[in-house]
């Protein structure tokens, strides 16, 4: 390089550095301003070097809103929210896991119009989003589960309710104004599980989640962490203590007395034929990871199957979801449908998961965000944004409709990527 073009590089360099564009709080352009992916949270954070959105529609992608949350969202809660467990391995390789996939586009074909739509269990969706079951929503807001329904509601996604909703399933129906699923934890006393299915069928629930990975007791890390920092005190609202499913609205006038929480470590496969004997709903099985345990979801008749590993919250050293799923649909695929989720931030996200087979694609923690920032407006912005950039992509890769896209749009790497990725 001559001497001239290395004065006028450094010339270049120092008026950037000088720009109010690249001054803190003035926007995101540095590098170091923007977020890890995933983002690794301690409690008392500088967060000086980022920049804070003002209102939904500043939004540039779903992660403006995680930082937001970190700001307004109670440190413990947060906590919760962002935790894996142990060293989060399985956090983290739920990212990776999308970055093994690379995307190959075709050209030259008609892509002026778009059709996301899916069908489901007989019912009609304009995409394959799926609002994920999380607990607790009213930690992040305090309208909970009722914002997130009424954000469904304004979007038109599926929306489905945890069982450790702070929200009661009839509230939620009544926000939503429509079908809304609802996810069971078993709990170790079966007479629980009855009386909580028979109630939200009654309600009009059509499809029960029967979350299978969640059994055990678990090291959440970097919540532990965080809570250590929240000075608050936890009984003036959980009565309990944190997390005490007693607490759980949608356990109301029914007899607990008799279970110690809501996972069952006795859960079998029996289960399944026992809660068919009590509910005419379609059950669809949560947590499915394997090829063996997908020919036993057909083998007991389960109307659907839901790829998840919880987020990554709950076992660690695991592959990421996405490369479980293969296994999953090399099985069950045109036999049930097969939901998705754990991990999925993109547009991009959402394509792959298609490609690899899932029919329906399940968003959890990027919502909770937009709660935790805005409350309804902030989840309808996310879902929305997510939204956008799958038709987008689909549009780039010349795929016109979900049934379009399979394995001729992948490609799998060979020297996959490793480590935290910068955005």
């Amino acid at each position: 390089m001559t001497n001239s073009r290395i004065h006028n590089r450094r010339n270049l360099l120092k008026w950037l550095g000088s720009s109010p564009l690249f001054l803190s709080g003035a926007g995101s352009l540095v590098a170091s301003e923007l977020p890890k992916d995933p983002m690794i949270w301690n409690p008392g954070m500088d967060l000086s070097q980022f920049y804070f959105i003002k209102d939904p529609s500043d939004a540039i992608n779903v992660f403006d809103f995680e930082i937001l949350a970190y700001k307004n969202v109670p440190v413990a809660h947060f906590g919760f929210m962002v935790s894996g467990i142990d060293d989060e391995v399985t956090l983290r390789e739920n990212r990776q896991a999308f970055l093994k996939y690379q995307l190959l586009p075709r050209r030259m074909r008609n892509v002026s119009q778009i059709d996301m739509s899916i069908n489901l269990f007989g019912r009609k969706w304009p995409s394959p989003l799926i609002i994920a079951p999380t607990g607790g929503n009213r930690a992040y807001n305090p309208m909970g589960e009722i914002a997130v329904a009424q954000a469904a509601k304004n979007g038109n996604f599926l929306n489905i309710l945890s069982n450790a909703a702070s929200s009661s399933y009839e509230d939620v129906v009544v926000a939503r104004e429509g079908d809304v699923w609802f996810q069971l934890y078993a709990t170790e006393d079966f007479n629980v599980a009855k009386q909580v299915v028979q109630r939200v069928q009654k309600a009009g629930c059509p499809v029960l989640e029967i979350t299978t990975d969640l059994i055990a007791t678990r090291n959440l890390e970097t919540f532990a962490r965080f809570r250590r920092a929240d000075t608050r005190v936890c009984s003036n609202c959980h009565i309990d203590g944190p997390g005490s499913f007693r607490d759980r609205p949608n356990y109301d006038n029914i007899d607990v007395s008799k279970a110690k929480g809501m996972q069952d470590t006795r859960m079998t496969w029996d289960f399944i034929k026992k809660i068919r004997d009590v509910t005419q709903m379609k059950i669809v099985l949560k947590g499915i990871l394997t090829e063996q345990d997908a020919r036993l979801c057909l083998k007991y008749g389960v109307d659907g199957i839901h790829v998840s590993n919880h987020g990554g919250r709950a076992e660690d050293n695991m592959r990421g979801s996405l490369e479980c799923l293969p296994d999953v649909v090399k099985v069950a695929k045109g036999k049930v449908p097969i939901l998705f989720d754990s991990g999925v931030r993109r547009g991009t996200d959402v394509f792959k998961a298609v490609a690899l087979g899932a029919d329906a694609v399940c968003i959890g923690r990027p919502y909770l965000w937009g709660l935790g920032a805005f409350g309804q407006p902030g989840v309808e912005k996310v879902m929305e944004i997510i939204r956008y950039e799958l038709f987008a992509i689909m549009q780039q890769m010349g795929t016109t409709s979900l049934k379009d896209i399979n394995m001729k749009y992948l490609v799998k790497t060979t020297g996959a990527q490793s480590g935290v990725k910068e955005l």
